[in-house]
């Protein structure tokens, strides 16, 4: 399981980038590495914002900001900036930036929960980052693209999207198992929708 978190990023991130067209710039690509290098360090050293107590809304919350959502969410914030700067004209994919950015995070956090050796932090989490950066990446493009049609359902998805990831991880720590597996097929649907349109012959997004 250890293997496996320490490895999934950087293995999907290389079958992502030979599917997507909107391959980042070599600088692009070291920014990404070096930010998530220092966010790593960073979160190993001060440890988590939130304190998870038990298995309430604390333990959900704590998933969303400490260890599921945010670490996603944050490198595709600053992607997004770093590509309106004129030192990356054009930028790249932010789910291309988010995921260089979680290789370093996820090394980090293989080493702090390797001790674990729970599916949980080694196996689900690894799933859930992967799912949350091409998802909001294609939300995002569809937002940006479809010019006031269904602009309301998409939103919608992004809000929802780590909400359920979140979820899912609350679920399975709580033990319960159909929930967790629910939630997690709801958060993969966006990256199967947006990996599955690359082999479609006329895409619509």
């Amino acid at each position: 399981m250890s293997l496996f978190c320490l490895l999934w990023i950087p293995l999907f991130y290389l079958f992502w980038a030979s599917l997507s067209p909107e391959n980042a710039p070599r600088p692009y690509d070291f920014w990404a590495l070096f930010l998530g290098s220092l966010t790593a360090l960073g979160s190993f050293f001060l440890g988590p914002l939130i304190d998870p107590g038990g298995f309430g809304f604390s333990r959900w919350l704590s998933a969303y900001i400490d260890i599921v959502c945010l670490p996603v969410i944050f490198p595709i914030i600053i992607g997004s900036l770093l590509s309106l700067t004129p030192l990356f004209p054009g930028g790249g994919s932010s789910a291309n930036f988010s995921l260089l950015w979680l290789i370093p995070v996820a090394v980090m956090r293989t080493i702090t929960w390797g001790v674990r050796k729970d599916p949980l932090h080694l196996v689900l989490v690894p799933l859930l980052w992967s799912a949350l950066a091409v998802g909001i990446f294609m939300l995002l493009k569809l937002l940006w693209s479809r010019k006031g049609k269904f602009i309301f359902p998409i939103i919608i998805g992004l809000l929802l999207l780590p909400v359920t990831a979140a979820a899912s991880y609350w679920a399975f720590f709580s033990q319960k198992f159909y929930l967790s597996l629910f939630f997690l097929i709801i958060s993969l649907i966006p990256m199967g929708i947006r990996i599955t349109g690359f082999f479609l012959p006329n895409r619509w997004f």
